[in-house]
C-alpha cells in the first residue's frame, strides 16, 4: 500500500518502495524507508539515523522548550503577581514625595519672592516718601524766599512810589540809600533754585539680584526664540571676515584690501555693527565666544562713529556703545571710556544679550544656566544696533 493509499490508522509507507520509514536522512530532513538509505537508495552517502533516535530527539526538545515556557511562566507570573505591585507602590510613593518637594521648593521660592517683594516695595515706599519730604522742604523753603522778595521788591516800590527826587537824595535819605543797598544784598543772597537729585526718585531702590535673575529665567522661558541678528556687511572692519549666512566674524591680523572703503565701514577698529536695529520692546539674542580670547559683545548707537583710531570709534569707549568685554582672562563691561571689571569664575562658551527697552535695561547673561553676568540700567536716546568686535579667533551668532 502506498503512503498516499495508506489507511487513517495504518503508518505512512515510502511512496517510492512501499516500505515503512523507519529511517530519518538528515540531510534531506525526511524520514526514509531502509531501501532509501541502502547503498543503491537515493540517500546513499546522506547522514542516516532511525527514525524513533530522531523521535526522541525531537521529544526531548519540546519537553526542554516546556520546561523553559514553564519556567518563563512563572518568572512572568511572579514578576505580575509580586514585582508590579511593589513597583507601583513605590511608583505612588516618589510621585508623592517628588510633588512634595515641589510643593515645597515653590513654597521656599514664592516665600522668597514675596520676602523680596515686601522689601523692595517698602524701599520703593521709603524713597517715595524721601523725596516727598525733600520736595515738601523746598517748597517751604523756595515760599519763604518769594514772600522775602516780594516784601523787598513792595519795600523799594513804595520808596519809588512815595518819594520825590528831592527827598531820595537829601541827606536824610542818606538812610534810604543804606536801605536801598542793605534790600538789594539782601535779595541777592537769595539764589536761583538748582537742580539736585534729592528732589528725584531714585530708581536704584528697586534693584535687587534676586529679582534680576528670577526675571531673566522666567523671561527666557517664555521668549519662542531668539532674535535672527545678522551682520550688516558694509560695517564690517577689513580686519574681519563675514562668513556667507553673515553671523561668524573672524579676525585677520592683516588688513583686506578687498573691502571697499564706504561711510558705513569701521576702517581702523574690528568692529561690526548688525543690519536690524530695536528700539522698542524685549529682544534676546546669544554668540558662541568659546574659541575667542578677545572679543566685544553689545549694543550701539546707529550714530557710532566708524573712522579713525580713536575712541569715538572704539567700543565702549564712547557715549555711543555699551559692551562686555574678554581680554585674555579679564572680563568688563565698558561705556563711555568707564570700565566695570566682572568677577567670573569661569570663560562662558556663549554669551546671551537681553535688551528690555522698556524698562531701559540690559542684561548679559550665560545661556547654560541662565546666570545674569551683568545688568546696565541706562535711558537710551534711540535705536539700538548688536554690535561686536573680535581680535582673536572666531565669534558666531546663534540661531
Amino acid at each position: 500500500m502506498s503512503a498516499e493509499s495508506a489507511g487513517p490508522g495504518s503508518a505512512p509507507l515510502c511512496p517510492e518502495h512501499g516500505q515503512a520509514l523507519s529511517w530519518f536522512c538528515c540531510s534531506e530532513r525526511r524520514p526514509v524507508c531502509a531501501a532509501c538509505a541502502g547503498l543503491g537508495g537515493r540517500c546513499r552517502g546522506h547522514r542516516i539515523r532511525r527514525a524513533e533516535e530522531r523521535a526522541e530527539e525531537l521529544r526531548n526538545k519540546i519537553v526542554d522548550q516546556c520546561e523553559r515556557l514553564q519556567f518563563h511562566s512563572a518568572s512572568i507570573a511572579r514578576y505580575v503577581a509580586e514585582v508590579l505591585p511593589g513597583k507601583n507602590q513605590r511608583a505612588v510613593s516618589t510621585a508623592s514625595a517628588a510633588r512634595e518637594l515641589v510643593i515645597q521648593r515653590l513654597g521656599v521660592v514664592r516665600s522668597l519672592c514675596e520676602s523680596e517683594e515686601q522689601r523692595l516695595l517698602e524701599q520703593v515706599h521709603g524713597e517715595e516718601e524721601r523725596a516727598h519730604q525733600s520736595i515738601l522742604t523746598q517748597r517751604v523753603h523756595w515760599t519763604e524766599a518769594l514772600q522775602k522778595l516780594n516784601a523787598i521788591r513792595t519795600s523799594l516800590v513804595g520808596m519809588l512810589t512815595h518819594l520825590d527826587d528831592l527827598q531820595l537824595i537829601v541827606s536824610q535819605a542818606g538812610q534810604k540809600e543804606q536801605e536801598i543797598f542793605e534790600r538789594t544784598e539782601e535779595a541777592e543772597g537769595i539764589l536761583d533754585p538748582q537742580e539736585s537729585d534729592k528732589l528725584n526718585f531714585n530708581e536704584k531702590c528697586i534693584r535687587s539680584p534676586l529679582l534680576t535673575q528670577l526675571w531673566v529665567t522666567a523671561v527666557l522661558g517664555s521668549l519662542s526664540g531668539t532674535e535672527d541678528v545678522r551682520i550688516d556687511e558694509r560695517t564690517v572692519s577689513p580686519f574681519l571676515q563675514l562668513s556667507d549666512d553673515r553671523r561668524t566674524l573672524t579676525f585677520n591680523a592683516k588688513k583686506s584690501k578687498a573691502c571697499a572703503d564706504a561711510p558705513e565701514r569701521f576702517d581702523h577698529w574690528p568692529n561690526a555693527l548688525a543690519a536690524t536695529s530695536f528700539q522698542a520692546g524685549l529682544h534676546t539674542w546669544m554668540v558662541n565666544v568659546q574659541n575667542s580670547c578677545a572679543y566685544k559683545v553689545g549694543v550701539a548707537l546707529g550714530q557710532l562713529p566708524r573712522k579713525g583710531s580713536g575712541s569715538d570709534s572704539r567700543l565702549g569707549h564712547n557715549t555711543f556703545s555699551w559692551v562686555f568685554s574678554r581680554y585674555d582672562q579679564e572680563f568688563r563691561f565698558s561705556h563711555d571710556g568707564q570700565h566695570e571689571a566682572l568677577g567670573l569664575l569661569r570663560c562662558p562658551t556663549q554669551l546671551g544679550v537681553l535688551l528690555d527697552l522698556q524698562a531701559q535695561e540690559l542684561l548679559f547673561y550665560e545661556p547654560a544656566s541662565g546666570t545674569v553676568l551683568h545688568a546696565h540700567h541706562v535711558p537710551f536716546s534711540g535705536p539700538l544696533f548688536p554690535v561686536f568686535a573680535v581680535a582673536d579667533q572666531t565669534i558666531s551668532i546663534i540661531r
